[in-house]
């Protein structure tokens, strides 16, 4: 984890709320962009840009609560399936899938990112604790003193050791010796990278983890052990870190007649959207007002 001069965590990752997307990194110049064709392949398939392994996501076997939206969104717009470009989403993902013309829609991607064009979100999400039960913690806020003495994992993001929102913060409240970190990517030849952080939590390799809500949601209802899932609270202080985002889907800038159908699905059937993700154990927040139609999310 990269530190100051003065021993502090440096910023860095901050518009990645470590939606473990990687999708906010640099994705180098953008490829010519072809004409909006709604989305429809010559099969008559929704053509979705995702990851082979990135769950709860996605993988190649359509397990990811976005596979299941995908297949859902598919299915509502008279599609006769979906048809995958998959890459690893990390730096050059949307460079090489959506802005190369390979694929249509990503399912996730922050609201108001500005290298696609995005719908008006569909979820709102936060970053949270995860911890075992039997510990009786209660974590909430990054300002409880006992975070001082706890060890605490955190999501590093990118080869650089960029940092989460939880891990910046933490660096502000002079919380460095006691964090560890754990890679969003990992080891990519094994399943589910970004599991380790809560894993770590699960053994008791950590007191506690501050994680990105749907991952920590989804992998803590598959830990061996009960462990809950509590949104960070108490975070106003640390401006201009975020952590709770606005989720949207993201098209080629341009295709207004995808964007537009997705907005109309959306709006008429977000509560089934919703109820896809809280049975991956998704934390749920309302979308921000100030998000607009097709807004950005931020704290």
């Amino acid at each position: 984890m990269r530190r100051r001069s003065d021993g502090r965590l440096m910023a860095g990752g901050r518009l990645a709320a470590a939606l473990a997307l990687a999708l906010l990194l640099p994705a180098g110049p953008a490829a010519a962009t072809p004409a909006g064709s709604g989305g429809e392949s010559e099969s008559g398939t929704l053509r979705v840009c995702a990851d082979p392994n990135n769950m709860p996501f996605s993988n190649d076997r359509g397990e990811g609560f976005e596979n299941r939206i995908a297949e859902f969104v598919a299915r509502e717009l008279g599609y006769r399936g979906v048809a995958y470009t998959w890459w690893a989403q990390r730096r050059g993902f949307i460079r090489n899938t959506l802005k190369a013309g390979a694929c249509d829609v990503v399912i996730g991607v922050p609201a108001g990112m500005e290298m696609v064009a995005t719908t008006r979100p569909y979820y709102r999400s936060t970053y949270v604790f995860v911890e075992r039960r039997d510990r009786g913690l209660k974590l909430a806020s990054l300002r409880d003193p006992r975070l001082g003495s706890l060890r605490i994992g955190v999501h590093l993001i990118g080869d650089d050791g960029a940092n989460t929102p939880p891990a910046d913060a933490l660096g502000e409240e002079g919380i460095i010796d006691n964090v560890v970190g754990y890679m969003i990517y990992g080891d990519y030849s094994e399943p589910a990278p970004p599991s380790r952080l809560v894993e770590a939590v699960a053994t008791g390799e950590v007191d506690v983890g501050a994680a990105w809500g749907p991952l920590a949601g989804y992998f803590a209802q598959r830990a061996g052990v009960p462990l809950d899932v509590v949104p960070i609270a108490d975070t106003g202080g640390f401006a201009p870190l975020a952590f709770q985002f606005d989720i949207a889907m993201g098209v080629r800038h341009g295709d207004e007649a995808l964007r537009g159908r997705l907005d109309a699905l959306i709006a008429e059937r977000g509560d089934a959207l919703r109820a896809i993700l809280a049975g991956y154990g998704v934390p749920l927040l309302p979308v921000s007002a100030a998000a607009g139609k097709r807004g950005g999310g931020d704290d």
